[in-house]
């Protein structure tokens, strides 16, 4: 595939992607009411539903809100995690494969750049769990964002039981809420002390995934500086 076709094809899912995350947004109150009208398939419709919307960039906040709201704290964590790991799971690997190749070119001629992707790799699981865990960085561009690094695909998965906390967190306040209507026009959500936890442990994995990072690209530098 030439390079005209290839950034042809990303552009069109770009902008697909845009657009039907702005569709589903709109319509998230009649989606969390055709799940409860699915009855026992509801929770399947639910998962499916989830991964979609996170691929075409629909904000995870809202979401996990609608699926506390929808089926409560237990079944509902479950649900959203298995949703979320999904659909950034299918976000990492639309970037990985469209957009990961002119990358690769790119850090071919940048030595330094190179040995800093490829450290970042090694440390992928780490990496990716802390960023998880960051409030910081928005989770749907996150999963394509760490496509285009050389993070192991399975260091990614393992990585993202990093979202845990802030998945019970937010669960917990949909189900508190329990109106999708109102959460998804912007309503906030109570803040209680669990969310300032969540958000402290937030920002501490914020600053040690700057550290660890800093770190890393500065021993990839070293060691590109003595190769070359």
């Amino acid at each position: 595939m030439n390079r005209l076709v290839r950034a042809t094809l990303l552009l069109a899912v770009v902008a697909g992607l845009v657009g039907l995350g702005r569709i589903f947004g709109d319509r998230l109150p009649l989606f969390t009411q055709w799940v409860r009208d699915q009855g026992s398939l509801g929770p399947a419709v639910f998962v499916a539903g989830y991964a979609l919307a996170t691929v075409a960039l629909v904000p995870g906040s809202i979401l996990t809100l609608a699926g506390g709201a929808i089926f409560g704290l237990g079944e509902g964590a479950a649900l959203v995690f298995l949703g979320a790991v999904a659909g950034s799971s299918l976000a990492f690997l639309v970037a990985r494969y469209l957009a990961r190749g002119p990358i690769e070119r790119r850090l071919a001629r940048e030595p330094r750049f190179a040995a800093i992707d490829d450290a970042v790799g090694r440390g992928g699981r780490k990496i990716v769990f802390l960023l998880r865990l960051s409030p910081v960085v928005p989770f749907s561009l996150l999963n394509y964002a760490l496509g285009l690094t050389r993070v192991r695909f399975a260091d990614y998965i393992l990585g993202s039981f990093g979202m845990i906390p802030g998945t019970f967190l937010y669960v917990y306040y949909g189900r508190l809420a329990g109106d999708v209507a109102a959460l998804s026009s912007g309503a906030p959500a109570p803040r209680g002390a669990g969310y300032w936890l969540v958000l402290g442990v937030g920002l501490v994995a914020t600053a040690a995934v700057t550290i660890l990072i800093t770190r890393i690209a500065r021993r990839a530098l070293v060691a590109a500086a003595g190769l070359g």
